[in-house]
């Protein structure tokens, strides 16, 4: 459900703006609130803000709301938000900024195991020199869930996912071949800090 907002107390800040503005080829700051990328977004249902009201926030800097709220980590970056804005921000990029900071200033997320997944995402593509190896993601996470909530019916589920994926040949036991970019994408990781 979302959350009403109000003007009551809100101290804006331009620190946020600014370092936004500087990360991202199109600042926020273009934002007309026509808020396209809320009506097209898949998953705004599951939001506790929408994706007009997260860039609002940000240019408004209220980076504690941002960090601490559901919305970043609902986000799937489909990319559904930035392709329908007209000004051409980066809407799911900013989201993923934004999921970045909370992990950087270790604030407590309202969905870890969105967070847990993000995290070895990542850490999959940075090994797999710019791949992922699903198969090495999915045991991975898989082994996270199993940690946290020990469900012998969820593990028999998942190993015929996996198992039905292998046959179709959906799923590769050794991970995907190298890319030939590998020192590239290295570069890009390192650029972001990741």
């Amino acid at each position: 459900m979302m959350e009403s907002l109000t003007a009551e107390g809100l101290v804006p800040s331009t620190a946020l703006p600014a370092r936004l503005a500087a990360h991202f080829s199109v600042p926020p700051s273009v934002c007309y609130q026509c808020k396209k990328c809320s009506a097209g977004c898949p998953l705004t249902f599951a939001m506790d803000l929408l994706p007009d009201t997260v860039i609002r926030l940000a240019l408004l800097g209220q980076e504690e709301s941002l960090l601490s709220c559901r919305t970043i980590w609902v986000c799937a970056s489909c990319v559904t938000c930035t392709t329908r804005c007209p000004n051409g921000i980066d809407i799911a990029g900013v989201m993923d900024w934004l999921k970045e900071e909370a992990l950087r200033r270790g604030v407590a997320v309202p969905q870890p195991e969105v967070a847990t997944f993000h995290r070895y995402f990542l850490e999959s593509i940075r090994k797999g020199g710019g791949r992922l190896s699903e198969t090495a993601l999915m045991q991975r996470y898989t082994l996270f869930q199993l940690r946290r909530r020990p469900d012998l019916k969820e593990l028999v589920r998942q190993l015929k996912l996996g198992w039905e994926l292998f046959r179709r040949r959906r799923l590769r036991l050794l991970g995907p071949p190298a890319l030939k970019g590998r020192a590239d994408i290295r570069a890009i990781f390192q650029k972001a800090g990741a």
